[in-house]
């Protein structure tokens, strides 16, 4: 059996912070084979940078995965060029930097991935996901059966429209974006592992992974403000799939809901009474 570990959108500093403290470890107690993070929002919380990328890549992520902000760090437009195993959505239009799809070799074979954006309440509104998918799939097979999607997208009709499309072309389809994890995990009837949303790695007492009081006070108030990323104590979410490497299909599926305290400084040494 072949496992991968997926974990969801990664939300600024404190998100990669975890992330990268932990994934040896979650590695070694999931006996992991192949590693793919969602990034696209570790830079402060909007994009990913060069650097972000070399630092999750040097942690234990095989392929990093992005969405609808892939573009808000412009320094990272020139670096997709020249580090595949950093994906875009694979529905943008021809020409576009960098790629939606990649296959690496694992000791278990090969293992192909591919980033894919949703257009349901999604800006920008890129090509029918549907058809790219069908394009990429297909073309993936002739070099492996065992398929990652990440879709992208807002709403859970369409990820779930996507994973029922896909069910016995891919070995698993997991949503990103909403940073809310879902409790629908499941092996489809032809073998394709779905969760509608595997949830974010970022601070747990937040709104998305943002400050609470500030996006609080924009649904009262109406009036644009800045939305910080959170700080304290992360929570890291994802999902660990367990795949046939000879056909493809999932044989397991496994939630990851992991709470990272804040490290509390130590108590100061008493002092002897003279």
């Amino acid at each position: 059996m072949l496992t991968i570990l997926f974990l969801g959108d990664i939300v600024g500093e404190p998100g990669r912070s975890g992330v990268i403290a932990r994934l040896a470890e979650l590695k070694a107690r999931h006996v992991v084979d192949f590693i793919i993070v969602n990034g696209e929002n570790a830079a402060g919380g909007r994009g990913i940078t060069p650097k972000i990328s070399i630092d999750l890549l040097r942690a234990g992520a095989s392929v990093i995965t992005t969405g609808d902000h892939i573009w808000d760090q412009k320094d990272v437009i020139p670096y997709l060029a020249t580090e595949p195993r950093l994906l875009r959505p694979v529905n943008y239009p021809p020409g576009a930097p960098g790629s939606g799809s990649i296959v690496l070799e694992t000791a278990k074979g090969k293992v192909g991935v591919i980033n894919v954006q949703g257009r349901t309440f999604m800006q920008p509104i890129l090509e029918n996901p549907f058809e790219a998918l069908d394009r990429a799939v297909s073309a993936m097979h002739d070099e492996t059966r065992v398929i990652f999607v990440d879709a992208h997208a807002e709403t859970t009709s369409e990820k779930i429209a996507i994973g029922r499309f896909l069910d016995g072309r891919v070995s698993a389809v997991i949503g990103t974006h909403t940073h809310v994890q879902t409790a629908d995990e499941q092996i489809f009837p032809r073998g394709t592992a779905f969760l509608c949303d595997a949830g974010m790695c970022g601070p747990s007492q937040s709104i998305l992974g943002r400050a609470i009081d500030p996006i609080v006070n924009r649904f009262i108030s109406n009036l644009p403000a800045p939305f910080p990323v959170a700080k304290g104590e992360v929570r890291l979410c994802g999902a660990v799939i367990g795949i046939d490497e000879t056909n493809g299909r999932a044989v397991s599926i496994t939630r990851v809901d992991e709470l990272i305290p804040v490290p509390q400084p130590e108590p100061a040494p008493a002092v002897a009474a003279s």
